[in-house]
């Protein structure tokens, strides 16, 4: 009997709060509607024994059998972390924020990009100072109606203030429709040392490299990073990380790289991102390295089709990698899929870990727990006709 082909994932998510079992449960669900579309078994069943949170999947494809060992991970509990303060700290951060993309020259440098993730990043700005304005405008009026009713200039402040800080609270109590609060942390996040990584997450990230470095002296076919959203430039980090300290040696097994939906360029162009720059200039040349940067134009949360080794302005002419291609919504959603998601940004940004009722090359199950290396899987691709090339970055020193 043939022996299954045999990976491990290595997942690292973006910004986010939720337990690691989100990623499970979305995995196992939509790894149910695109088998019934892509005519292949699929089964997602509990980790093997070890602290790590995954999955594993057992998978009877056209092409093959394939066995896969899914980790997340994890630094959920650095989000929860950061996120602590109320609704003035909020405000704090997003002034500090804003200044911090304008004075560097950052804003300037992604207008030239696409339009879509600015405006994305613009959003919590907007959606907090109308909230601002709005419990202003109210405690005014509140203010004043007491104090004309009673007569007492200190009761109408209390009023005023009472009212103004109840339309905030209210406001923030909303946030799981709004995202405003959510957005603006994970903005002031990513540039809370102006680009530089945290000491608690680069020592998270040396983790992480630990645990692949780990795999990859396993008897494995693959082993496959994936990064989503911000977790893509810090999957780019983990991997250079790993290989400078001596990684993929030539009989061990293949190793890829699969970003999606990235935001790269929010981080690479702060003033202090040298290292993440560094990080892609290198990773872009490695040849014991297959790295595949998917993204859509329909996704307004990504910086879709932007190469972020070339935008980033540290292309230099031994780049081999990525590969940009776009996961083309239009085609491979259908149009009820398309209606269904319209306007809803965050759940098309989650897009790339979910199922398409039209799936074309990239299907994301196919890619983690099918029976063909990503290298394989694409060999011989160019990059989408709509790839953007701009250095718009601050380059290397």
């Amino acid at each position: 009997m043939t022996r299954p082909f045999r990976r491990r994932v290595f997942y690292v998510p973006g910004f986010d709060p939720m337990p690691p079992r989100r990623y499970r449960e979305l995995y196992r669900r939509e790894s149910r509607r695109q088998a019934q579309v892509g005519g292949f078994d699929l089964t997602v069943e509990k980790p093997a024994g070890g602290a790590a949170f995954g999955w594993q999947t057992r998978a009877c494809f056209p092409e093959g059998m394939a066995q896969a060992q899914v980790e997340v991970l994890v630094w959920s509990d650095l989000v929860q972390a950061s996120m602590q303060g109320g609704i003035l700290a909020t405000y704090a951060r997003m002034l500090r924020t804003a200044w911090i993309y304008i004075a560097s020259g950052a804003l300037r440098r992604l207008m030239r990009l696409r339009r879509g993730p600015v405006l994305a990043a613009l959003y919590p700005v907007a959606v907090l100072v109308l909230q601002l304005l709005a419990a202003v405008l109210l405690a005014m009026l509140a203010g004043w109606g007491a104090t004309a009713l009673t007569g007492l200039e200190w009761l109408g402040m209390g009023a005023a203030l009472a009212t103004g800080w109840w339309v905030l609270v209210l406001a923030r109590s909303q946030d799981h429709r709004l995202f405003a609060h959510y957005l603006m942390q994970d903005y002031a996040f990513t540039a809370g040392l102006h680009g530089a990584y945290p000491p608690q997450l680069e020592q998270r990230l040396a983790q992480f490299a630990d645990r692949i470095a780990q795999a990859l002296a396993e008897d494995l076919d693959e082993v496959l990073v994936v990064g989503h959203s911000s977790g893509a430039y810090l999957a780019v980090s983990v991997l250079a990380d790993m290989i400078r300290r001596g990684g993929p040696a030539s009989d061990r097994p293949a190793l890829a790289l699969l970003t999606l939906g990235q935001v790269v360029p929010m981080a690479s162009f702060l003033p202090r991102a040298h290292r993440l720059r560094a990080d892609l200039a290198f990773l872009s040349e490695r040849p014991d390295l297959f790295w595949l940067d998917v993204t859509a134009p329909g996704d307004p949360c990504s910086f879709a089709l932007c190469d972020p080794v070339a935008v980033s302005g540290v292309a230099r002419p031994g780049q081999r990698w990525p590969l940009v291609l776009s996961a083309a919504f239009t085609q491979t959603l259908s149009p009820r899929q398309q209606r269904d998601l319209r306007w809803r940004w965050f759940r098309l940004h989650l897009q790339y870990l979910c199922a398409f009722d039209r799936p074309g090359d990239y299907d994301y199950f196919a890619i983690t727990a099918g029976p063909r290396r990503l290298a394989d899987r694409f060999a011989g691709r160019h990059p989408s006709p709509g790839r953007i090339a701009i250095p718009a970055g601050p380059g290397l020193p």
